[in-house]
């Protein structure tokens, strides 16, 4: 656990790496071009620039150095990627401080970058320090507190700002309270006490509203996806609406998140080795609840929504059985034939509240959503599933730009939604052929209920690997969607590495480019 603060390089007194150990990260040719005189501040009087220059000659061959007495530690990242990857190599990034970081007392980091990385890198660094924590004498918040700062070494970047260490300090708050939801266990992290955490983010921002709709009013309300997959368990099913609408704003952009607390899988039950975890089937909503909270804190100029679909998919007397029909919100009927395919129910509650109630422009949902997406895409990036190609690319360069990477996969509902054909309702909830595109198909059923007419930009997004790394939480969605949407944030840094578009006076949502 740790309370981390971003702080200029300017406002950082010299420091003695015995009392305020330091780790130096970045690419061997960055490192080198900051020079002795650069760092010398954090290294006291312990590594003169002879060590200092010997300790470097070493990363030749090695990808890390301890220079004085493990308190003074480089580690370099890999200075060329493939065109899939990061330029930040923020995983790499992750990766050495996960095991060169002290995680006790009180130590500063040093991002040594060009400026274009530095938000990426900021983040990948930030993830590295969860806060939820049960182990009995862990270490408190207060009792760790880590200082970052970065040194740009671009020709033309200037020194690190004031400015962007806030906007950084913000990112890193939102990294770690997505982690702490996605971290905590079902009997800590209930829908009720799911809730609780928006309505505490809810409070930290001005002009925010809030809307909660809760059990038995779902059903009345006609929210049959949300309800039915939530009605067996003690916590009751929500769906949570934040409502952020800032003067002359002409857009309405809504977030949606799967918010599956614990999923059992319900009657069609997991094996006892594949329901552990499972605590983590609300990675979504908490990625959405973490990034509304950044990108409002980062005065966003359009309307945002970010809309919770909270349930417990619990075994009890209420289940829903197999073979059962629900009406989703979308007025659409579905016939169950596998209750642990339930985060696309709630979802289509979501995206059709979405629709029909906040007249949405641009529909984005995020989902643990299958097990197919580590296969698809693999474990560090999302999948991404758009009726916009304009959208499609911006979403695999926010990706890069962020370090939350993200790739396509095949949207062709005329060839593959026929999956969920059904003799009794408009469609089941499962696929026939587990085989075929079984991520996109996952993807298209939420989008039958926004409606595959649907005028607007639609973007789905299944982050059901990457959202962890080992048994801990990433915080993946807060890089992405913040810089995905940056081109609407009051941040300069955001606004820096969002995707750019052919025309910069419109959102990419033009009818010729809809579905090419």
């Amino acid at each position: 656990m740790a309370t981390i603060k971003f702080k200029p390089d300017a406002s950082l007194a010299p420091s003695d790496p015995s009392e305020l150990p330091c780790l130096f990260v970045g690419r061997l040719e960055h490192i080198k071009a900051a020079e002795y005189s650069g760092v010398c501040k954090f290294l006291g009087n312990k590594v003169d620039e002879k060590t200092w220059e010997a300790g470097l000659d070493t990363l030749a061959c090695s990808d890390s150095c301890s220079i004085w007495l493990n308190k003074v530690t480089v580690a370099v990242v890999p200075s060329h990627v493939s065109r899939h990857n990061t330029p930040s190599c923020a995983h790499s990034v992750s990766k050495f401080v996960r095991n060169l970081a002290q995680y006790t007392g009180k130590e500063i980091i040093v991002i040594i970058c060009q400026r274009p990385e530095a938000f990426a890198t900021a983040c990948a660094v930030s993830r590295e320090f969860p806060c939820y924590n049960r182990k009995s004498g862990a270490v408190l918040p207060s009792q760790h507190e880590v200082i970052i700062t970065c040194l740009f070494v671009g020709a033309q970047d200037l020194p690190f700002t004031s400015s962007e260490a806030a906007c950084f300090t913000d990112a890193a708050w939102a990294i770690q309270k997505a982690q702490v939801i996605v971290d905590s266990p079902c009997n800590e992290m209930h829908t009720d006490a799911f809730i609780e955490q928006i309505k505490e983010v809810a409070d930290k921002l001005d002009d925010v509203g809030m809307m909660v709709i809760q059990g038995d009013e779902l059903d009345k309300k006609g929210f049959g996806g949300i309800f039915g997959v939530g009605k067996a368990a003690v916590h009751q099913p929500a769906m949570v609406v934040l409502s952020h609408k800032p003067p002359k704003a002409n857009k309405n952009i809504a977030l949606v998140g799967k918010g599956i607390v614990y999923d059992t899988g319900g009657l069609s039950i997991k094996g006892k080795t594949q329901m552990p975890g499972m605590k983590r089937d609300c990675g979504g909503a908490a990625g959405i609840l973490a990034s509304f909270y950044f990108m409002v804190k980062q005065g966003f100029n359009q309307n945002l929504f970010a809309i919770f679909c909270l349930a417990e998919n619990a075994v009890g007397p209420h289940a829903t059985r197999p073979d059962d029909v629900h009406i989703l919100y979308s007025g659409k009927s579905v016939e169950i034939n596998n209750t642990d395919a339930e985060g696309r129910l709630v979802l289509g509650d979501g995206v059709a509240y979405a629709r029909k109630d906040l007249k949405a422009d641009i529909v984005f949902d995020m989902a643990t959503l299958t097990s197919a997406q580590g296969i698809s895409t693999g474990c560090y990036h999302g999948a991404v599933l758009t009726n916009n190609s304009d959208w499609e690319q911006a979403c695999t360069e926010a990706g890069r730009n962020s370090g939350d990477l993200i790739f396509p996969i095949v949207y062709t509902p005329e060839l593959h939604f026929k999956e969920f054909a059904s003799t009794v309702a408009d469609m089941k909830n499962s696929v026939a052929d587990r085989g075929n595109a079984q991520c996109s198909c996952a993807g298209l059923f939420i989008g039958a209920h926004l409606g595959f007419d649907f005028p607007g930009v639609w973007i789905h997004v299944d982050m059901a690997a990457p959202v962890y790394c080992g048994e801990r939480a990433t915080g993946y969605g807060v890089a992405l969607i913040s810089t995905l949407f940056g081109k609407f944030s009051g941040s300069s840094i955001l606004r820096s590495v969002a995707p750019s578009f052919e025309d910069e006076s419109t959102t990419p949502s033009s009818k010729k480019r809809r579905h090419q």
